[in-house]
């Protein structure tokens, strides 16, 4: 037969349309050998369909072939469907061809399988319905965050992916051989998107950063996508007030598309309308440190907030929280220090997912002036020889501006209420974890 006749239907057609004749395609997902009948689930990258194979109906070696053909084989079937309530998507086919393209071997995944085995078969586990939903919806996040910047005239941009320092501090640098020199894999790509804004004002990036942190949380991974955006002269009011237009954004993107998959992992679609519909408090850094003190009775201001702070920060709250004004030691030498308290704190802001998910973006004002930088490098002890190109932005066209970093996969693990960020990325890197 012609594999790539227009003869052939997707599986999503056959469940809108319920009837006629049709021309399948996929792979078997699960399979029943009755006496008389064969039931399969034949999936595609659209759905899968029950269909029923039986004896008489299909030639005698067609219904060899079917018996023979163990889960995930690649097989075609024709046949005529109809409703039927007892069926899984409530539509089934009644086969009268069956080829089967190729016999696969008895597929390794079965029930009750542990997560550390999932991930060694991570290739395999991409093709559940699990991994399918989690995946559409990351595409369908990736061009919700692209249209929303393209409305807002930012422009697309990449920088490299091998740097010659920190952003976001060297002891997450993951260190590599560069033709007898050593670079970094990047942190992060903004220092980088700063160096447009004098010929563009608006830009951003999505591209992978690594970062060597020796974290196990459900949050943390050492390679993820990473959004980010730098502007020119906006300043902390207006970021807030953006990335909380872009998260209400990202959120009506999968609610407009994806309700079912949604559903299937148990996120009522009302929680993510809330977002839509919710204005986001905003909270300085000492009122949500009074917040986890309750349970964590050893912290003080300038305590760092991490996972386990913020999970009991946010664990009451319906829709994100921003926090903003940390104090200046917990953050990196680029943040502009806070003019009304002298700089004993910055200006800076981090949004915090609910329901115990924590930070997912991290931003603010950055040091604009020469002098301003130096200062905050001197008094991090920080080199300023490395960053010799990027001080040019502050001797060349030095202008006020602001930008913000999002972990993407923390947004989806948020919005779909998945147990963990692994959950939420087709091959998760970790401390442990780099095959396949």
């Amino acid at each position: 037969m012609d594999y790539d006749s227009g003869k052939y239907k997707p599986v999503g057609e056959v469940l809108h349309k319920k009837v006629g004749r049709f021309l399948l395609r996929g792979w078997i997902k699960r399979k029943r050998d009755m006496k008389e009948k064969v039931f399969v689930l034949l999936r595609d990258g659209s759905g899968s369909i029950q269909c029923v194979i039986e004896d008489g109906k299909v030639p005698e070696g067609q219904m060899s072939a079917a018996r023979k053909a163990l889960v995930e084989s690649t097989v075609i079937v024709g046949g005529e469907a109809h409703e039927d309530a007892r069926a899984p998507e409530g539509v089934e086919l009644k086969v009268d061809y069956v080829e089967v393209v190729s016999f696969s071997e008895e597929f390794p995944i079965q029930r009750d399988l542990s997560e550390a085995f999932l991930l060694d078969v991570r290739h395999l586990w991409l093709r559940s319905s699990q991994m399918t939903n989690a995946l559409r919806l990351n595409a369908t996040l990736f061009s919700a965050f692209r249209d929303f910047m393209a409305n807002n005239k930012y422009l697309e941009v990449q920088g490299p992916e091998f740097v010659s320092g920190a952003v976001e501090g060297g002891s997450t640098l993951f260190q590599i051989p560069y033709f007898g020199k050593k670079v970094f894999l990047s942190q992060s790509n903004q220092f980088y998107l700063e160096t447009f804004l004098p010929g563009v004002e608006r830009v951003y990036s999505v591209m992978p950063s690594f970062r060597a942190e020796k974290s196990r949380t459900r949050r943390h991974l050492t390679e993820f996508w990473h959004a980010e955006a730098e502007a020119s002269w906006m300043q902390l009011p207006e970021l807030m007030d953006f990335e909380e237009k872009m998260i209400k954004a990202l959120a009506q993107g999968l609610l407009d598309k994806h309700e079912k998959e949604l559903k299937a992992f148990g996120r009522d679609p009302k929680v993510l309308e809330k977002v839509v519909e919710t204005r986001f408090e905003r909270i300085p850094y000492e009122e949500v440190l009074g917040i986890a003190q309750k349970k964590f009775k050893y912290l003080k201001w300038g305590s760092d907030l991490g996972e386990k702070e913020e999970r009991e920060i946010t664990k009451d709250y319906e829709v994100p929280i921003i926090v903003y004004h940390y104090p200046s030691k917990l953050k990196p030498f680029y943040h502009r220090p806070n003019p009304k308290d002298k700089g004993e704190t910055v200006l800076c802001t981090d949004v915090l997912a609910p329901e115990g998910y924590g930070e997912i973006i991290g931003g603010g004002e950055r040091c604009w002036r020469l002098d301003e930088i130096l200062t905050r490098m001197a008094e991090e002890k920080i080199d300023p020889k490395p960053y010799q190109w990027y001080l040019d932005v502050r001797r060349y066209s030095a202008h006020p501006h602001s930008g913000f970093g999002m972990g993407l996969s923390r947004v989806l693990t948020w919005m779909c209420k998945l147990p963990h960020i692994r959950d939420a990325i087709a091959y998760p890197r970790t401390m442990n974890r780099y095959y396949p």
